[in-house]
This record gives structure tokens, C-alpha cells and sequence, in this order.
């Protein structure tokens, strides 16, 4: 298996321990992820801005750095989204294709391509998981309020399997975090509000560690808990369970003569 990782440019300049968690928690489960040093965005700003036509080059040179990949794993639901759902304005060639298909988000990874539904390890704290719009309603990684009351979902399975982690039970499970993008900068105000809503839905409930798995909606929660200086920390969900996991885990989905090819392919 050769599996490329592919770390949003946000988080490579502002948040780079969330890469490095990310590609050492695919270590702890038998996974050695490549680095393509010449990735850089994957176009999603300026589509967001309007500007999807010059976003053109920026979606070729993505397909071009990750089509030899088996698959493209990142640890940002909207990213993963956005390479799946807007790639489909270029030239539909075979690797364009495969790479669409291809890419997943790092916790759709875990679960359905490893196979990892439970994780062994311990982390003593009461977390409240935000649900990203991208990852729960374009990605389908939880169940939407507007369909069915239960909620559920890949990475709040994993979560709760780790030993001593209590997840928050949130009055509004699954609200926007208020930062969509460049809806931040537009409706700045708006943006903030609804940002201060969710934080202190989590503060209300008990949260000691506010996570998720897209550290744009991480990011933007973050400025507010710093600014209003509250009793939380924010780190991502692959922060979490790498710092829980303190053992190297090879899941059933990858024997062991798959992890020896996939260790050759990257010191090859």
C-alpha cells in the first residue's frame, strides 16, 4: 500500500504538529505515509473566493503530485472534500479520477480502509468533538440532526474507545462554527457569533479539550477561547489519539508483508 500524505498548506504553516501527529499515528497503525515535498495547496481558497478558473493549475499540479499514490490521505475533512466534489471542472483523464477517488480523510481512512473501528490507549480528559460541515454533511462522517436524532459517527466511535475520554454530550450536536472559509472575512461578524456560540456550548457542557477533525473550524474556535481567555485546550482528533496511543497497532485490514512493502516504498 502507497499512501501519500498530503497536509493542507493552513496547517503546514500555522499548525505543523498536526502533520506530524498525523503521519505518526498512521505509523502506530502499521501505515509509513510518504511526504511529497512539492505539494502545496489543494485550491480550495480561491474556489471559495470565486475564483475556481485560476484555481485550475493548483488542482493539475495536486493530480500530478499524488497520482502514483494507492491513496492520499489528509488530516482535513473539507480539503478531502473539496479535491473530491470541485476537481470535476478539469479534464476528467484517468489520474484526475483516481486521484478524486483516492484521497480520503484521515479518519475515513482509519476506519474504512484500515479497517481501525477501536482504538486501545488513554487520554484522562472530557473532550468535545465539533462536527465540521465538510466532513459530516459533504463527507457523510456523522449522522445529520435534520435526519435522525442519534448521533453517531466515525470519529466519535474512536474517541470513545479510547480509555478515560468522555465525550461532551453538546445541546446543539452538530452547529456551524461560524468560519467557512472566507465567510470569515466577508461576514466577519456573523462568523464570530456563531463562533461564540459553539465555544460556549462546549464551555457550558463540561469540555476540558475542544477537537474535531478540520483544523480550519479548529482554528477559528481556537482564536475565540484565546481571546476570551477560556478554561480549554483545542487540539486536533489526531493529536488526541496519537498522544493515547503508545503502542505500534497493525489493524486486520494490513498484514504484515503489506507493512514491509509499505516501509520499502517510502525508503525506497
Amino acid at each position: 500500500m502507497k499512501v501519500g500524505l498530503f497536509i493542507p498548506c493552513y496547517v503546514d504553516q500555522f499548525f505543523p504538529q498536526v502533520g506530524i501527529a498525523t503521519y505518526q499515528l498512521l505509523e502506530k497503525l502499521g501505515v509509513r505515509a510518504d511526504f511529497p515535498g512539492q505539494q502545496t495547496c489543494c485550491g480550495q481558497p480561491m474556489a471559495n473566493t470565486g475564483c475556481e478558473r485560476d484555481a485550475v493549475p493548483v488542482y493539475q499540479h495536486f493530480v500530478r503530485t499524488f497520482q502514483d499514490y494507492d491513496y492520499v490521505v489528509a488530516p482535513s475533512g473539507s480539503c478531502v472534500h473539496h479535491v473530491r466534489k470541485h476537481y470535476d471542472i478539469v479534464e476528467q483523464s484517468g489520474a484526475v479520477q483516481h486521484v478524486r477517488t483516492a484521497t480520503y480523510d484521515l479518519f475515513d481512512f482509519i476506519t474504512q480502509v484500515l479497517g481501525v473501528t477501536e482504538l486501545t490507549g488513554r487520554f484522562p480528559h472530557q473532550v468535545g468533538l465539533h462536527l465540521s460541515c465538510h466532513g459530516q454533511r459533504g463527507l457523510h462522517q456523522a449522522n445529520e440532526s435534520e435526519m435522525t436524532p442519534v448521533r453517531d459517527g466515525q470519529l466519535s466511535r474512536l474517541l470513545r474507545s479510547i480509555d478515560g475520554l468522555e465525550l461532551t454530550e453538546l445541546t446543539r450536536n452538530d452547529e456551524c462554527c461560524g468560519f467557512g472559509g472566507t465567510f470569515c472575512v466577508t461576514e466577519e461578524a456573523v462568523s464570530a457569533r456563531m463562533g461564540h456560540d459553539r465555544v460556549h456550548d462546549h464551555l457550558r457542557n463540561g469540555t476540558q479539550v475542544l477537537t474535531g477533525g478540520d483544523m480550519s473550524c479548529l482554528m477559528h474556535l481556537q482564536g475565540l477561547v484565546r481571546r476570551q481567555q477560556l478554561p480549554m485546550r483545542v487540539l486536533h482528533a489526531a493529536e488526541i489519539l496519537n498522544e493515547a496511543l503508545q503502542t505500534t497497532v497493525v489493524p486486520a485490514a494490513i498484514g504484515a508483508e503489506q507493512v514491509v512493502a509499505a516501509e520499502q516504498q517510502v525508503t525506497d
